[in-house]
């Protein structure tokens, strides 16, 4: 009997040993994981904080200067094609060329005389002017684009929502407008501008006192015309940055992607 109980204790108390043992090795194991774990969120923290977290892929500056001129240029490809549309100019308010306003008198006075179906005549012709120009805006702006240096591209990825708009009118606008001029003048002869304005100017020059008028309708046409074309690329440039539906390709995708 008492040898029976002395099997029976060893039996329990080995099993108890070796519970012991799992349960010990079970909470050496439950320990390492947990500073496993702590571990990889210390790393995956300071990864979001430094910018080179797996899931914000890493730019370089050429790559960001590709996808500023790429969303320029597919801003002024969109552009161009909503001003060239019927009415672009003419019933767009941030578009409308209006009477040139060194010429305001003028207007005044001619309407006062009975003739505002004319100026109005004249004021639709420039808008068309503009519209006939829109229709071979997009090239001359991708060759500017193209051409175009940018020093930082960070600096304006990161700015404002109209900073590569901003930067290319800086840069761009005066050697845009002399590249523009020649489409201009074809538009302008195309919508017969000139054939509105002569008998206007006819009339009123004819008055006795007045200043005589005769702006230059090429110059006056070529820099509302590419100032209205900066306005519609502007809006592209923001649809870019915050709808990644407007993202068509995929460097916009990985740039305007990019977490700042």
């Amino acid at each position: 009997m008492k040898i029976r109980t002395l099997i029976i204790t060893c039996i329990l108390l080995g099993s108890l040993l070796s519970n012991s043992q799992t349960l010990g090795g079970a909470w050496n194991s439950a320990k390492e994981a947990a500073k496993i774990a702590e571990k990889e969120a210390k790393e995956k923290a300071n990864a979001i904080l430094t910018g080179t977290a797996a899931s914000t892929p890493s730019l370089s500056n050429d790559e960001v200067i590709k996808g500023l001129k790429e969303a320029l240029t597919v801003g002024t490809n969109n552009s161009s094609g909503l001003a060239s549309k019927a009415d672009g100019y003419l019933k767009n308010p941030k578009l409308f060329i209006p009477w040139p306003a060194e010429a305001k008198d003028m207007r005044d006075k001619l309407i006062k005389m009975g003739m505002q179906g004319k100026v109005t005549d004249f004021e639709t012709s420039l808008n068309r002017a503009a519209e006939e120009a829109a229709k071979k805006a997009a090239p001359v702006f991708t060759d500017a684009i193209t051409g175009m240096s940018i020093g930082d591209g960070f600096a304006i990825l990161n700015g404002s929502d109209s900073a590569a708009t901003h930067y290319l009118r800086e840069k761009t606008f005066s050697p845009l407008k002399e590249k523009f001029m020649p489409v201009v003048k074809e538009a302008i002869a195309t919508t017969k501008v000139t054939s509105y304005w002569a008998p206007l100017a006819t009339a009123y020059n004819k008055l006795p006192g007045v200043k005589k008028q005769n702006p230059d309708l090429n110059d006056y046409v070529c820099t509302k015309a590419v100032n209205g074309l900066m306005v519609l690329i502007l809006d592209e440039e923001a649809k870019i940055r915050k709808d990644p539906l407007a993202r068509v390709s995929d460097i916009l995708k990985k740039v305007f992607g990019f977490k700042k």
